[in-house]
């Protein structure tokens, strides 16, 4: 009995350890799969997506009254600069998650007032342009999603053009 106490304990402990890195690489590698889904339009530059169909979902279970415009984003050039242009009457809302999945950042069209917002994610110690409202995260990607409340889905064509105001860009040097 003896002699499988080691063998038992060295495959209890390795299954530990796989288990605890596979649980923590999950959220990583949903975040590259989203990037991948949403980024079609590029990295730091805001796309807006069509309305979710059975036949299109490019996430996990879309919202089919929700128009979705996505900046998946990456640090390394810089900080991210985010102008939001609320839809009046509509609920709208920008939500920042990083790389692990976390939310680092929730505004909604109620918050802001209805009037349009700037809104800088940056890494600590990367430089900020002076008076804006910055929202620090830990990693260098991750993911910026407006999501835009219908009454309709026949309406996404006459709000498509104020949606589209709505952009992402790095920014390279302080304003």
């Amino acid at each position: 009995m003896r002699r499988w106490i080691g063998p038992l304990a060295f495959g209890l402990i390795a299954a530990l350890a796989v288990g605890y890195a596979a649980i923590a690489a999950i959220p990583y590698g949903m975040m590259k799969i989203a990037m991948d889904r949403l980024g079609r339009g590029g990295i730091n530059q805001m796309s807006q997506g069509a309305l979710a169909t059975p036949a299109r979902q490019p996430v996990v279970r879309p919202s089919p009254d929700l128009a979705y415009s996505s900046c998946p984003f990456d640090l390394a050039a810089g900080p991210l600069e985010i102008m939001v242009v609320p839809v009046p009457g509509r609920y709208s809302s920008l939500s920042i998650f990083d790389a692990a999945t976390d939310v680092a950042f929730v505004r909604n069209d109620v918050e802001a007032g209805g009037k349009p917002y700037r809104i800088i994610v940056a890494r600590e110690g990367q430089a900020v342009p002076p008076g804006a409202d910055v929202v620090r995260v830990g990693h260098d990607r991750g993911i910026a999603l407006i999501r835009l409340l219908l009454k309709d889905r026949a309406e996404i064509g006459s709000l498509d053009a104020i949606r589209r105001q709505s952009t992402c860009r790095t920014v390279t040097k302080s304003k």
